[in-house]
């Protein structure tokens, strides 16, 4: 090519392009990586500049490099047009990007008036009156943008050079190339019809770029800073063009040639072209299976001997008809080429150019080839009276035109049919392979080229699918596409990649057996060739010394491979690349006709032995030998869909609409992921930035299918969870629906036949009736798709894109646990409001038996994942701060119980709703007027939910409701302090009164006590905070002691062994606190108080002295006006019970709290002397019940003192509520037995009380039996009812399938149902265990009481009760008026 340099040894041009030369620059066009079977012939140093030399053998290696120098410039060309934006050169439109992408100046009038005119040369056009302003600035940044133009001149410049050498190889091979038929010389045909069509693609894909525009205002520019001259290349390059324009004008003129040969080959390969689209007969014939379908017997390929390898080569043959008859027209006037051209025609649309271009073919074939068989037609018709040849020229003519005028709408209607047809087939013959290839491994070695027919023929449909994606028919080459409708839910796709991903798998497994296969072969082969050497014929030939010693060495090669050694095949290794070249130098001497020795000469020499020629044998063991060192770049080449790349987006839709329709296999997504490791094989080294951008949207794919699959997981998941799902299973009867049922089928005429669904109520079990099994068929169905596809994803081996891994376990970890989440939080709350716990609970659980469903297909323990997401949902933050009980400023709670502690604590504790929260003492629960959101209070407060609650986000959700609750508590506790230091003085005089008995000025005192009325409701909220707490523990308890019974029995134990010291030891202090979350602390009120006021630094004054006094003055509230007791719920209207519960709470606390610091002064002055403190420790703890004691007793009566003080005739109605509170303050504390009590109030009064409020209820009768003696009167009465008998161990209440305190499913007598009282709970014993170590006892209300009280006494009776007299009793100041 050094030829070619003086054509551009210039002086003025710039220096990139004074450098140029043709050979030298395409050096960096070439592929590095070439191809380890080389052409050069053995023993050659180096190769003649001049493909046209005299020479004997042919040299192959301008065919390779001229082959790679094709590619390079088809990935310039590419990356060009996708710099400018794909313009259409043809009709001169360009977008905005062309413009500004920076290649040709921004001055479009300019550009597009000088490549209209194009040939004309630029100085002619008269460019200032087109755009004078444009003009100058051109002249102003001429520099500029001919630099900019320079790069891709010079590939214009390349263009020319290759299409100079690559016509002068390929006329030297056409005209000295012996033969290329197929069967004889398919290494140098193959060669040598990969370079022609790299020819035809270089040169037609040259039209997509703005070659006139380049080359014109490259030369207008340079002749600006040039001083009008030409650029030197211009008339070269002007005529190259011209000659090219179109490019198929000048490619069949340029070819013409070479049309005869390739008319021959196209000819040679019709038998199996026309094989490979003959679906029936590849079926009937067995040509994709390794056994004959009618001989069953023979299970190797000797049925049809030369199939494999034909059909492996079969898309390359469809490729050559395409170009070669569009290049070369006159070759379709054979009397064969009709029916080969007719059959490739139908079925394609589209001229693959490179990559993802194209061309559209029937407008090609009608545009440049018609006119051709046209013309041909018209001669051979004027001829035909002359010559006899011509009227069969004519008749042929007028077939081919006919064929060509009718094959362009055939294809439209046919060739998807036609195509997936053949998919199937494939489909089905490569599964029936991978089946029988993984029970029988031993005959894939033998089969090994009919795997690469199958894999050659899928690769090629599966590529062809995705090609066709929005190709359409257009008559205009301004179209670049005409997007058409494609289905995009043919199920084959998936399943030939996943067939092409199993057989690679195959191949790789067994690569082994292959290659010791092969090598065997090739060690029987070489004992065959060394006969054939010397059989008669080959001696006559008397071969040169230069090929006779070949042929030894390729003897020696073979007879040289190592010998198998048993079974282990892996470690040998041999390098038979020697031998390939040897071959492939006899093969370029033989079939040149400068050679005195050729191909025919071999083939009669050795053909008459009654076996396989000698050119027969060596093409055998040359394919053989590449399956020991090339076996992956075989399969790569034959299974490779790297080109799928450039399809991606038209393959996630694909896989989106098969994966999970009906005929969509899970096992499919492997090889639908697996697609993507080759993408990256698509970028060239030309163009840096490719592989960055290949590589990214290889991984932004598998992102894209990874979370379709994620979403198609969760659906099926989420299909099972849900009513129609598992959901449907779980179906109960809901007691009025029983009921309904029940009176039907009673009065129903045949009392055997069922009864009929009524009021669309649906009986059990009505899903197992034939006509209702749809939904069990689709849930089986479910069940079988998410179990596949689970244990699918969890075998599948890591997806490695570049640097980028992809674990498909670990995102179905991720999705799985995500999705639990997601559902966690979404049931969490309905229409804005809570879920009731217990349906949560249950729904989490029916979501755990899918995922454990799941789990036993994935190698994960997805149930722990399951727990770490209910734990981060309670709890995410540092460990350490509950070791220490400390609440940090970066601890986190989880989004899901937050919103379920906010809930309680503002609509239980806090009644932000309005909604009259009551708390019924004498169920244990919270109720309320009307619904909290979409439930009563009971149904979300009593001991069931609050155990579902607990179940659920265990110890950490009790620790989150607890903290809120202590929080909202201490704010609620420090109004009393700020309330006994704002009215300290009055409190001090009101004090003084009492203790004088002066009654002067008492009633002034109290009145100026600011805020009694408030103060009293922020302490009954803290009441409620209180008694829910108390529920709460509780409920831990029974968890706890059911689920971890050690733990719990350890905690109440040690609860009763704690040292009983103040103050305490830190870590006693932690134990006690744990131990009374759980409830097995005696007195559980006062221990929580005590915690509160302990961290918020409570009771740290001396107006704390005070507290008795304050809580007394309570009585002259306003609230007590509108205060009743209600024996419904054993307590008031307005919680003033609870108040009770607080007062009893705080005053235990605060003398603790007060003890504790008088303490801590003490050992702060004892120096640190610890055995002076010992016996001291005792006595405070006993000292501080006795003042807890004496503080109470001094409230009782204060309190009782106002109450009588504010009592008159004419002001009485509050008297019975206060009385009965104070009776309730004795019940509530153990600190204040109810002998104290009666020392200011007689029990004839309180009985009194009670028997007139029971007395009028219609639903408790009047009779009573003998209470305990530790139960107030109202217990007493109540205990006494028959109907409230408890039967169960378990005070909660049984709301079975149907729940009444739902407000979709509600009665108005919902809130009026009557609980069940346990009086064996935890919470009663741990009273019980108080009060039995009373110094007195509790009232007793029996009937050999006498109206003297007697302190400390125990004692019942049987007796009848007395209670009808005091019950019809009208007299005394306790009947309201």
């Amino acid at each position: 090519m050094e030829n070619s340099r003086q054509y551009f040894s210039v002086q003025d041009e710039s220096p990139r392009l004074r450098d140029w030369n043709g050979s030298s620059k395409w050096n960096e066009c070439f592929n590095p990586e070439m191809p380890s079977t080389s052409w050069k012939p053995a023993g050659s140093e180096g190769y003649p500049q001049n493909i046209g030399a005299a020479q004997k053998g042919l040299n192959m290696q301008w065919v390779v490099q001229l082959t790679n120098v094709a590619e390079g410039l088809l990935t310039k060309m590419y990356r060009l047009n996708q710099i400018l934006d794909y313009p259409d050169s043809v009709s001169h439109v360009f977008s905005d990007a062309f413009w500004k992408a920076g290649v040709f100046p921004n001055h479009p009038r300019i550009c597009v008036l000088v490549s209209k005119k194009f040939p004309e040369h630029p100085n002619k056009l008269q460019i200032e009156r087109a755009d004078k302003m444009a003009l100058d600035a051109l002249q102003n940044n001429a520099e500029v943008n001919l630099q900019s133009l320079e790069p891709w001149v010079l590939l214009l410049l390349d263009l020319m050079a290759f299409r100079e050498q690559a016509l002068r190889l390929i006329l030297d091979l056409s005209s000295t190339v012996i033969t290329l038929m197929p069967h004889q010389n398919s290494l140098i045909l193959h060669a040598f019809m990969g370079l022609f069509c790299s020819f035809v693609r270089v040169n037609l894909f040259s039209e997509k770029i703005p070659r006139k525009m380049m080359v014109q205002m490259y030369n207008l520019l340079h002749a600006m800073l040039r001083n009008g001259r030409d650029s030197e290349f211009y008339n070269r390059l002007v005529q190259f063009i011209d000659s090219y324009d179109p490019p198929l004008k000048g490619l069949q003129e340029d070819l013409n040639f070479a049309s005869p040969r390739i008319g021959e080959v196209l000819e040679a390969v019709g038998p199996v072209i026309f094989l490979s689209t003959d679906t029936k007969k590849l079926r009937n014939e067995g040509f994709l299976s390794p056994f004959h379908p009618r001989y069953p017997d023979i299970l190797t390929n000797s049925a049809h001997p030369m199939r494999a390898q034909d059909l492996a080569n079969v898309t390359s043959y469809w490729e050559w008809v395409l170009f070669g008859y569009l290049v070369c027209p006159d070759e379709l006037l054979r009397a064969t080429s009709i029916d080969i051209a007719s059959v490739v025609l139908k079925e394609n649309l589209i001229l693959t150019l490179f990559r993802d271009e194209y061309a559209l073919l029937h407008d090609d074939y009608q545009l440049y080839v018609l006119p051709h068989v046209i013309e041909s037609k018209k001669m051979a018709k004027s001829g035909r009276a002359k010559q006899k040849e011509a009227d069969l020229e004519y008749s042929v003519a007028k077939q081919v035109k006919k064929m060509l005028c009718e094959v362009h709408e055939q294809a439209l209607i046919s060739c998807d049919a036609i195509h997936r047809e053949r998919r199937i087939l494939l489909k089905q013959e490569i599964g029936r392979m991978v089946l029988f290839f993984t029970d029988q491994p031993s005959l894939l070695a033998p089969n090994i080229q009919m795997v690469f027919s199958a894999l050659a023929l899928a690769q090629s449909e599966v590529i062809w699918y995705f090609q066709h994606v929005g190709v359409g028919s257009s008559k205009s080459k301004s179209v670049r596409m005409v997007p058409v409708e494609i289905d995009p839910n043919d199920p084959t796709i998936g399943f030939l990649l996943d067939g092409m991903d199993r057989l690679c798998c195959l191949v790789r497994k067994y690569i082994a057996a292959i290659r010791g296969y092969a090598l065997s072969y090739l060690s029987s082969c070489a004992s065959r060739i060394r006969f054939l050497l010397d059989t008669p014929g080959m001696v006559a030939l008397d071969l040169d010394v230069t090929l006779k010693g070949i042929f030894q060495q390729i003897v020696h090669h073979l007879e040289n491979i190592p010998k198998l050694q048993g079974e282990n095949i892996s470690p040998i290794t041999c390098d038979l690349s020697d031998f390939r070249k040897d071959w492939l130098s006899i093969l370029m001497i033989v079939t040149s006709s400068r050679s005195s020795i050729n191909i025919r000469h071999l083939e009669k020499a050795t053909i008459s032995t009654g076996k396989e020629g000698l050119l027969s044998e060596g093409n055998a063991a040359f394919n053989w030998s590449r399956c020991v060192n090339e076996l992956e770049s075989q399969l790569s080449r034959h299974g490779s869909l790297k080109k799928l790349y450039f399809y991606h987006p038209h393959l996630t839709a694909v896989f989106r609409n098969t994966m999970f329709g009906p005929e969509g296999r899970p096992q499919h997504c492997c090889a639908w992921l697996g697609v993507a490791s080759s993408f990256p094989e698509c970028a060239s080294t030309l163009v840096p930035e490719e592989l960055t951008k290949i590589g990214r949207d290889a991984v932004l794919y598998v992102e894209s299918l990874i979370e379709s699959l994620m979403g198609g997981l969760e659906g099926l998941i989420n299909i099972l969870d849900s009513e129609g799902g598992f959901g449907s299973l779980e179906i109960q009867l809901l007691p009025e629906q029983a009921a309904i049922h029940m009176n039907y089928a009673t009065k129903a005429s045949n009392p055997t036949k069922p009864p009929k669904v009524i009021s669309g109520l649906p009986l059990p079990g009505h899903e197992s009736f034939p006509e209702n099994s749809g939904s069990i068929k689709m849930l089986e169905a479910a069940m079988q798709r998410l179990t596949n596809l689970c244990s699918v994803l969890n075998d599948m081996e890591p997806i490695c894109v570049l640097n980028h891994v992809f674990v498909l376990r670990e995102y179905m970890r991720e999705c799985i646990l995500g999705n639990f989440r997601k559902k966690l939080l979404a049931v969490l709350k309905t229409d804005n409001d809570l879920q009731r716990p217990s349906i949560l609970e249950s729904l989490i659980r029916r979501h755990m038996s899918i995922v454990q469903l799941a789990e036993q297909h994935i190698s994960m323990d997805l149930t722990w994942g399951i727990r770490e997401v209910l734990l981060t949902e309670a709890f995410s933050g540092p460990v350490s701060s509950l070791h220490f009980f400390q609440e940090t400023t970066d601890q986190n709670t989880g989004s899901a119980v937050e919103a379920v502690c906010n809930w309680y604590v503002e609509n239980i504790v806090k009644d932000v709703s309005g909604a009259g929260i009551l708390f019924a003492p004498m169920h244990k629960c919270f109720r309320s007027t009307r619904p909290v959101g979409a439930y009563f209070a009971d149904s979300v407060t009593d001991l069931r939910e609050l155990k579902s609650f607990i179940r659920i986000f265990g110890g950490y959700g009790v620790d989150r409701l607890d903290r809120m609750m202590k929080k909202h508590t201490a704010t609620l506790l420090n109004c009393i302090d700020t309330s006994l230091r704002l009215n300290r003085e009055a409190l001090k005089a009101f004090a003084r009164s009492m203790h004088s008995g002066v009654q002067v000025g008492r009633e002034e005192n109290l009145k100026q006590i600011v805020d009694i009325d408030t103060v009293i409701g922020f302490c009954i909220q803290a009441g409620l905070a209180l008694a829910f707490d108390r529920l709460l523990a509780e409920a831990a308890a029974a968890v706890l002691d059911e689920g971890a019974p050690l733990i719990f029995s350890l905690l109440a134990r040690v609860a009763k062994h704690l040292p009983d010291e103040i103050p305490e030891e830190e870590e006693i202090r932690r134990l006690r606190v744990v131990a009374n979350s759980v409830g097995v602390v005696g007195d559980h009120d006062s221990e929580w108080v005590r915690s509160i006021l302990g961290e918020v630094g409570g009771a740290n004054d001396g107006s704390w002295n005070l507290l008795p006094y304050l809580l007394a003055a309570f009585m002259t509230s306003n609230v007590w006006n509108t205060t009743a007791f209600n024996i419904n719920i054993g307590g008031f209207n307005n919680n003033i019970h609870c108040l009770a519960r607080c007062i009893s709470s705080v005053i235990a606390a605060s003398e603790f709290i007060k003890m504790e610091r008088a303490q801590l002064q003490n050992q702060s002055l004892s120096n640190g002397h610890a055995a002076e403190v010992t016996e001291p420790e005792v006595h405070n703890l006993l000292s501080v019940e006795a003042n807890i004691k004496s503080v109470m007793q001094l409230f009782v009566k204060c309190a009782v003192g106002v109450i009588l003080d504010s009592w008159s005739e004419n002001n009485r109605s509050h008297l019975v509520a206060k009385l009965i509170f104070l009776d309730q303050l004795c019940e509530f504390s153990p600190y204040l037995p109810r002998s104290t009590l009666e020392l200011h109030v007689p029990y004839t009064v309180l009985r009194s009380i009670y028997s007139h409020y029971y007395s009028n209820s219609p639903s408790i009768p009047l009779a009573l039996l003998s209470p305990s003696p530790r139960h107030s009167p109202a217990l007493s009465v109540f205990h006494a009812s028959p109907t409230f008998r408890h039967n169960r161990g378990d005070w909660t209440p049984q709301s079975g399938g149907y729940d009444s305190v739902n407000v979709k499913a509600t009665s108005s007598r919902s809130q009026e149902l009557i609980y069940d009282n346990d009086s064996r709970s935890q919470r009663g014993s741990d009273n019980n265990k108080h009060r039995n170590i009373r110094r007195s006892g509790p009232l007793e209300y029996s009937t050999s009481r006498k109206v003297k009280f007697v302190e400390g006494s125990t004692s019942a009776s049987t007796g009848p009760s007395p209670l009808p007299r005091f019950a019809v009793s009208r007299s005394g100041p306790l009947l309201n008026k």
